[in-house]
């Protein structure tokens, strides 16, 4: 029978019988409770496993994680002072906790409230290092959210045109998702016509779409707490010849760098595979972001294509393939799939059409 995310964490950090740990980070919440979506924290001994949430949450926890205790705060009886009670009664000595997600001053708190004869220490992201390599029904809402990302590129493209505006087009995309089964969406859609295109991160504004402009669309829908992240770029009537020629290039990079991805590869050596080809093109300097990202509860985690990570794939990685050029005054192109990896390869989970569109 397979381990419980809990259980993971326990054998990953050989939990002592004096050693708890305390999460605050909603995303690890839910991985790790396997379920509990609320505001709180969780508390996770070898002996025991705790939601401590308030009045709004208390039911909605034991719903969505019954295999946890759920202990109520209320005006006198705070989170801390739960934890401190929790620590007490295990007989805990340290406690590893989110250093890299609370502020100063809420770690502070927490230390105070446990008192000088408990430790604290650095929980150094092992909740995320967990998660990065995905479970089956985890890689099934991926793949589900995938397919509404893709069918949603595909109902959009004949609403697209010729006066609408950017931000027009997202809220049709963003409706569109949600229509087709979407929880919500994973992020704030990105939709950059024309010389906005230049900006990889664009906001859509009220700029309207023209005939020759390139369309990034960077979107995802969110289904049972898991992302998906897609790009495609269309051209609205004809694009110029150098258009053209960076959707060439970038297409090339992107579907190239696809093909080498498998478990056992360097994350680094992916990522100077289309950072090589894009420079080689006369694009050097116009591709300034990483070639990717991993992709679960949250819409960007680890491992990355980048060329500051280096490392090693391993089978049930969600990541994405991203490659763009963006150049100012002129625009920008970026075509990205969300892969799972797999012994042999990859998987694109986004399926939509690459080749240039012109609608």
């Amino acid at each position: 029978m397979m381990m419980t995310a809990s259980e993971r964490l326990v054998d990953l950090l050989r939990l002592g019988a004096n050693t708890a740990v305390v999460v605050f980070d909603p995303s690890n919440m839910f991985y790790l409770t396997e379920g509990y979506s609320g505001e709180g924290r969780v508390f996770i001994s070898r002996d025991r496993r705790v939601i401590i949430t308030d009045f709004r949450y208390t039911e909605q926890a034991e719903r969505q994680a019954p295999d946890f205790e759920v202990v109520m705060t209320d005006r006198d009886n705070t989170g801390d002072q739960v934890t401190a009670r929790l620590v007490r009664e295990g007989k805990i000595t340290c406690v590893k906790t989110e250093t890299k997600y609370l502020s100063v001053d809420r770690f502070e708190q927490l230390k105070a409230a446990l008192g000088d004869e408990v430790s604290c220490a650095p929980l150094e992201e092992a909740p995320q290092k967990l998660r990065q390599v995905k479970t089956p029904p985890e890689i099934m809402a991926i793949r589900k959210a995938c397919r509404i990302t893709s069918d949603a590129f595909r109902a959009i493209l004949p609403k697209i045109r010729e006066g609408m505006t950017e931000k027009e087009l997202q809220i049709e995309l963003d409706f569109t998702m949600l229509k087709l089964g979407a929880d919500t969406t994973a992020f704030d859609t990105i939709i950059a016509s024309g010389e906005n295109g230049s900006l990889p991160h664009a906001i859509p504004g009220s700029r309207k779409l023209r005939s020759g402009d390139m369309i990034t669309m960077d979107f995802g829908a969110k289904v049972g707490n898991y992302c998906a992240d897609m790009t495609r770029t269309v051209a609205l009537g004809q694009p110029s010849e150098e258009l053209r020629r960076i959707y060439d290039t970038v297409l090339r990079a992107q579907t190239m760098c696809e093909d080498a991805v498998a478990a056992g590869k360097n994350c680094f050596d992916i990522d100077k595979l289309a950072r090589d080809y894009i420079d080689a093109r006369g694009y050097a300097g116009r591709f300034g972001h990483g070639l990717g990202h991993s992709v679960g509860i949250d819409i960007h985690e680890d491992p990355r294509f980048s060329p500051s990570c280096h490392d090693v794939l391993r089978a049930g990685v969600v990541i994405t393939v991203e490659p763009g050029v963006y150049v100012p005054g002129v625009g920008g192109v970026r075509i990205e799939d969300t892969c799972l990896v797999k012994e042999n390869g990859c998987e694109p989970l986004t399926d939509a059409d690459k080749q240039l569109i012109i609608l």
